[in-house]
């Protein structure tokens, strides 16, 4: 990770959650952070003080098109453009095919899909416009995006995460094409501990914590910095990681 000590690193929906755990985690290991999110205030309070990296905390809701474009725009300005990026944002809700409103789909689909196609699009043009070689994509996917949903109300959001692989398998080829040093990958965790579920009405998230094995988002903040520490010819297009316990890989509530 010393290679990335002072360079840039973006991390979306870094207010709670996985994001925040990230934000912190690479604070850690002496990156410069810009945590984008709708609840500014929450990613200025992870500042660590013992901590070598800088934190920057700029609003961006990822469903807004020009606030995504702005806020890159004041990274290209203030800190010298994006080396990492770390597409977390994203939501859940009730996705139902045959009963969810359609805003519930359009919410889902324009934060885990259109906010992070945006928000790549703009810190990979970036990079190849400062010549960054030795860039990182990096997507905070879902076991969701690979397999089918166990539950039928989850299957908007499953449907996001599978777009996720086809845009990052999308990103690998078109970077290659380009003989571009900047690497992919998406992260695919199993259940996570976080606010995901707070606006899901239909499912008792306490119940499912309390039953079912699942990972802190630590976690996934750890396989963040393993990814980011492979060395240069190494590219982790996937990596899956699930809690021991789990009794198959789709048990995703």
């Amino acid at each position: 990770m010393d290679k990335y000590i002072r360079r840039v690193a973006v991390v979306t929906g870094a207010s709670a959650g996985i994001g925040a755990a990230i934000t912190q985690t690479l604070l850690r290991h002496g990156l410069t952070v810009v945590g984008l999110a709708r609840r500014v205030d929450r990613v200025k309070a992870l500042e660590l003080k013992d901590a070598p990296g800088k934190l920057h905390a700029v609003q961006c809701d990822v469903r807004n098109e020009e606030q995504i474009v702005n806020a890159f725009k004041w990274i290209n300005e203030n800190v010298g453009g994006v080396d990492v990026l770390i597409n977390n944002a994203g939501v859940a809700g009730h996705s139902d095919i045959t009963e969810a409103p359609t805003e519930e789909w359009r919410k889902i689909l324009e934060i885990n899909v259109l906010g992070l196609s945006i928000c790549t699009r703009e810190a990979v043009q970036g990079m190849l416009q400062r010549g960054v070689n030795d860039g990182f994509i990096i997507h905070i996917s879902s076991i969701s995006g690979i397999y089918p949903p166990r539950a039928s109300n989850f299957s908007m959001y499953g449907a996001s995460k599978h777009a996720v692989q086809v845009l990052t398998e999308g990103l690998l080829k078109d970077l290659a094409e380009r003989n571009s040093g900047i690497r992919v990958t998406s992260i695919c965790p199993g259940l996570v501990k976080t606010e995901i579920m707070d606006n899901m009405k239909h499912v008792d998230k306490e119940k499912v914590y309390s039953q079912l094995p699942h990972l802190q988002p630590e976690h996934v903040a750890n396989a963040v910095v393993f990814v980011l520490s492979q060395p240069p010819i190494v590219e982790v297009p996937l990596l899956v990681i699930k809690p021991v316990g789990q009794r198959s890989i789709t048990e995703v509530k």
